[in-house]
């Protein structure tokens, strides 16, 4: 069987903790843009607000913390990453939370809809896990275990319908804070459980394809997308405050 000589996967304790850290920054940042959504007077303002609530979630909350777990995971062959299928999976993962969160704010909010919504964004955010897995390049072809495949789809599901039924419902910083650290296990819980179908069987050849990224690249990427983030929450919480002031007078 192929399995029996499958190269382990030993992840680093310190990088898997910056992980979810990376992603309950993220689902903070989201849950915060988020409450723009249901509160915007016209539907340009709905749309801005979804697409940076969108952008926070797909890309700090689950692609940034996709592809930290990955460097945290330490093989004994070379690794580095396709640059497109990189990008496509972080554009696959933002565009799904934004049409969730489309789909979950038109019109009257209810079960139904959050359940349509949640299904659309999970199966997108299993769709950049799995691109993710195959921007891999190394001298070593992965196999899958198709139940842990499943499961790690009906986890990112889950993960969904709980986070958009949190981005319509919570109000205050202490709320989404624990609100956040939630939905930080359950994207890590994801993660790994895809991690866990993954099986990868060196091909002989030793060597990884040359013109991938590296992980320190990826790495600084990673850096520079949260640094965004951050630098986006900053600059609305600015105009919200500035608003507020302005009412006031």
């Amino acid at each position: 069987m192929p399995h029996e000589h499958a190269v382990q996967c030993v992840h680093d304790p310190l990088l898997v903790a910056l992980s979810y850290l990376v992603s309950v920054l993220g689902s903070f940042t989201a849950l915060q843009l988020a409450v723009a959504i249901p509160a915007a007077r016209d539907a340009r303002q709905r749309w801005r607000a979804i697409v940076a609530a969108g952008a926070a979630m797909g890309g700090g909350a689950i692609w940034a913390m996709h592809f930290i777990a990955m460097i945290a995971c330490k093989m004994d062959i070379p690794v580095s990453y396709h640059v497109g299928l990189t990008v496509l999976s972080a554009l696959i993962a933002m565009v799904s939370c934004m049409a969730g969160l489309a789909i979950a704010s038109a019109g009257v909010f209810g079960w139904g809809k959050l359940v349509v919504a949640g299904l659309f964004m999970g199966l997108g955010v299993t769709g950049m896990h799995y691109s993710g897995m195959a921007a891999m390049l190394m001298p070593a072809t992965t196999h899958y275990d198709t139940g842990l495949v499943v499961a790690s789809g009906a986890i990112a599901v889950a993960a969904s319908i709980a986070a958009l039924w949190l981005a319509f419902n919570l109000r205050g910083w202490l709320q989404m804070f624990g609100s956040a650290l939630v939905m930080g296990v359950a994207v890590c819980g994801m993660h790994y459980t895809g991690m866990a179908a993954s099986r990868f069987v060196p091909d002989g050849s030793g060597a990884a394809p040359a013109g991938g990224l590296s992980g320190a690249h990826l790495g600084l990427s990673i850096f520079l997308v949260t640094s965004v983030l951050l630098a986006a929450v900053l600059a609305i919480s600015l105009v919200r405050q500035r608003q507020r002031a302005m009412v006031q007078i």
